[in-house]
């Protein structure tokens, strides 16, 4: 199959990057970055160390092969963590105009070792969108992966802010959010919000192996939700866990602290000081979940419609289509169904005032509404 044709020029006010750009690694990353970038009009040179990868991101259009004469603008580097460094470096030497970024998600150590080994950390500045799939690969590349996603830019004293608005502009082209961090306080940041969570999450699922039949018969959005991310790639967090693991441990020895005081409690659940534990347990999670931001960054809490659909095609469409004509927008929607029932649970979440009129609305039109609450 012949490789994609360079994507048409949008026009100038829809984009900010004059490309092209080129994009190292065709993984779930680098190839949803060049789709994304294509849908601008950018052009999109792709390389991978993998030829079978390479030419799937090429057959899926994410951007075309390296050529005689390319002149990148802007490089993204988009490998494995523990060759992110390594793969920099030699971009910031092949590409001596361009100004080159990763999208690891650690921040410090590639800076470090670059400065390490004297590369040109003028034209470098490491980044990370908060995106992405329990899927990999070229194959599960999405362009619109990014959009209303935070975009980390970790700058540094190395390079000045002229140089790094490229890096701005690839990710305001690609529908996400700049957040400026320094490198040390991104990878505390995501220790907290990604990675230790990614373990607990990977932990509680490994109680299910073994678990009796019957019992994840009953599996409904609660542990679905805990474990969801579990089905990461083990080989790629391994890489990520150890490269931050001077962050990731303090939270989770502050965890297993707390996780301690519940079990303790739970030896004997009616006895003195074990309800309190509990109960500030609970409370603390309360209010941890209250401080997450909602969307578009809001810390707005929601309500939750939950609606019962048939177990038939159509039913989901059909829902939201009429929450569409009461004429309330929702926040969040969440699916669960169970194995064998004849109906679907669709929860929704819309601001508190449009709440109550929504169920109305809802129960007028034949719509069964399970629960409402706040």
């Amino acid at each position: 199959m012949t490789d994609t044709k360079p994507a048409e020029p949008a026009p100038e006010t829809d984009r900010r990057l004059r490309g092209p750009v080129r994009v190292v690694g065709t993984g779930l990353l680098g190839a949803s970055i060049g789709l994304g970038l294509r849908d601008k009009g950018v052009e999109v040179i792709l390389d991978d160390v993998s030829p079978a990868a390479l030419a799937l991101a090429v057959d899926y259009g994410a951007g075309r092969r390296p050529a005689e004469g390319d002149a990148p603008e802007l490089v993204v580097v988009a490998v494995p963590p523990d060759v992110t460094a390594a793969v920099v470096e030699r971009e910031l030497a092949a590409w001596p105009d361009a100004v080159v970024t990763d999208v690891a998600s650690v921040k410090t150590g590639p800076l470090e070792r670059l400065l390490a080994v004297g590369a040109d950390v003028s034209r470098y500045i490491g980044s990370h969108p908060m995106a992405g799939r329990e899927r990999s690969g070229p194959t599960a590349a999405r362009a619109d992966l990014f959009i209303g996603r935070p975009w980390v830019v970790a700058g540094h004293d190395g390079i000045t802010h002229q140089r790094a608005a490229v890096v701005e502009s690839l990710a305001l082209d690609l529908g996400a959010t700049v957040v400026p961090m320094d490198p040390e306080s991104h990878d505390r940041a995501v220790a907290v919000v990604s990675h230790a969570p990614q373990l607990v999450a990977t932990l509680m699922a490994s109680r299910l192996r073994d678990a009796p039949g019957e019992a994840l018969g009953l599996a409904g959005g609660g542990v679905r939700d805990v474990t969801r991310i579990a089905a990461s790639d083990p080989g790629l967090w391994v890489q990520i866990i150890g490269a931050n693991a001077g962050h990731i441990r303090p939270v989770l020895t502050e965890l297993r602290d707390e996780l301690s005081r519940v079990i303790d409690a739970l030896a004997d659940p009616t006895g003195t000081g074990s309800p309190r534990a509990l109960a500030e347990t609970m409370a603390a999670g309360n209010r941890g979940v209250e401080r997450l931001p909602g969307k578009h960054g809001s810390t707005a809490r929601f309500s939750q419609v939950v609606v019962l659909v048939d177990d038939r095609p159509g039913q989901i469409a059909e829902l939201l289509t009429t929450i569409g004509e009461i004429g309330i927008n929702l926040e969040d929607l969440r699916l669960e169904h169970s194995p064998g029932a004849q109906i679907g649970i669709v929860e929704v979440s819309v601001v508190p005032e449009h709440e109550q009129r929504l169920v109305e609305d809802l129960e007028s039109r034949g719509w069964r509404i399970a629960a409402a609450w706040a």
